[in-house]
């Protein structure tokens, strides 16, 4: 059931294409998808407790990246549907775009400018 809720919303389907990637920190992701922090964080927070992503604390940063090959058979099946049907939709064309002038970036900048340290 967390997998279908965490599944049915836009932008955590956003989330996980663009963490097919590689791992992104919350400011990346913010900046990303131009949500408030406190937003991203509650879809961060669903898409975890589904087990669709995996998170590690650095210091004060917060990593989010696609599970580790660990993963249960239902959420690498998820994960395949997601970035088979909807790799090629035009938001997320958009995003990919986005994202790599966002990677371009110095996170440290980023996050101070978004109010975090």
């Amino acid at each position: 059931m967390a997998m279908t809720r965490a599944l049915a919303d836009e932008n955590r389907i956003r989330v996980l294409l663009a963490l097919k990637g590689g791992e992104l920190c919350v400011c990346q992701i913010t900046e990303l998808f131009g949500l408030a922090a406190s937003t991203i964080s509650k879809h961060l927070s669903i898409l975890y407790q589904a087990g669709l992503i995996d998170s590690r604390k650095d210091g004060r940063w917060i990593y989010y990246s696609l599970p580790a090959k660990g993963a249960s058979p239902a959420v690498r099946e998820a994960l395949r549907w997601v970035a088979r049907s909807l790799a090629e939709d035009p938001r997320a064309v958009d995003d990919a775009a986005r994202l790599k002038k966002i990677l371009a970036m110095d996170p440290v900048e980023l996050c101070k400018r978004q109010g975090r340290n």
